[in-house]
């Protein structure tokens, strides 16, 4: 229950930041969005309809049709998030930011919007739209989820480039890039860390280094080389990134010759670092 509901207002707060962003800073500087949000903001720039009327109206119509293709959670937790977003989008209406610089306007458009839909698709929901006809478009044409969503946004911006025009459409896309990138980070983790796989002659010593000195646990996998056949231990260890040079440190002081591979972890959670909530 407790989980429930903090994942509602994750939702709520989610549809005031989206709403927000395209009213405040979007709308103001004639910029376009995909899916069903940027067919939105075509109607209000030609025949000036209310945005969260006509968003109510659309994704109602989209839920009604392909609901059956969500689950029961992810149905309920997309109505809140429709229901929120049309009604933050009709109250902050007219809202406007004072600056008339169109970049920066695409700039903090596209991070709140990103900011926006990631807490909703984090908290288990979807603001409808292009999802819903992603979903209709793979159950009963096998397209491919991702790039149905991505032809109906398409599809939307160019539509829109008509109406607002080329350069706008330009500041569109840079805005739409930003917001997926802040989506990505939202729902990727807000806690990247790094992993580091490390093979060393004298494994055991690094091994056991970073464990006293840097109370980090280490995975031992055994391996060979295909070449030389040799047998070796194969380290692999996750640490935070203000941790790195001190790894580094220690292989380093321990074997230099050693071979280190450090990759990006977008999110980690489990002992010794952060557990999910349940």
């Amino acid at each position: 229950m407790k989980t429930s509901i903090q994942e509602i207002s994750l939702i709520v707060i989610g549809a005031f930041l989206f709403a927000f962003g395209i009213n405040y800073f979007a709308i103001p500087n004639e910029l376009a969005e995909g899916g069903i949000t940027g067919v939105t903001m075509i109607t209000y720039y030609v025949f000036g309809w209310s945005p969260g009327v006509v968003n109510f109206i659309l994704n109602g119509v989209l839920l009604a049709v392909g609901y059956k293709l969500m689950s029961k959670r992810v149905t309920v937790y997309t109505i809140i998030a429709i229901v929120f977003t049309s009604l933050f989008l009709y109250l902050t209406e007219g809202y406007h930011t004072a600056s008339d610089d169109t970049l920066l306007g695409s700039i903090f458009a596209g991070v709140l919007v990103g900011i926006g839909l990631g807490l909703v698709l984090r908290s288990g929901g979807t603001t409808g739209g292009s999802t819903v006809i992603a979903k209709l478009a793979n159950q009963y044409l096998g397209w491919n989820l991702s790039r149905s969503m991505m032809l109906v946004d398409l599809l939307v911006v160019a539509s829109a480039s008509f109406v607002i025009g080329l350069e706008k459409t330009m500041y569109t896309v840079i805005s739409i890039y930003i917001s997926t990138k802040v989506l990505d980070y939202i729902i990727e983790g807000m806690d990247s860390r790094k992993a580091v796989t490390i093979i060393s002659h004298r494994s055991n010593e690094v091994a056991d280094r970073v464990n006293r000195e840097m109370d980090r646990g280490v995975t031992v996998f055994s391996a060979h080389g295909s070449y030389t056949k040799e047998e070796k231990n194969v380290l692999y260890v996750v640490i935070n990134k203000q941790e790195l040079m001190q790894l580094r440190k220690i292989i380093q002081s321990v074997d230099e010759k050693a071979f280190v591979v450090i990759h990006d972890v977008k999110d980690v959670f489990g002992e010794g670092f952060t557990f999910p909530k349940s």
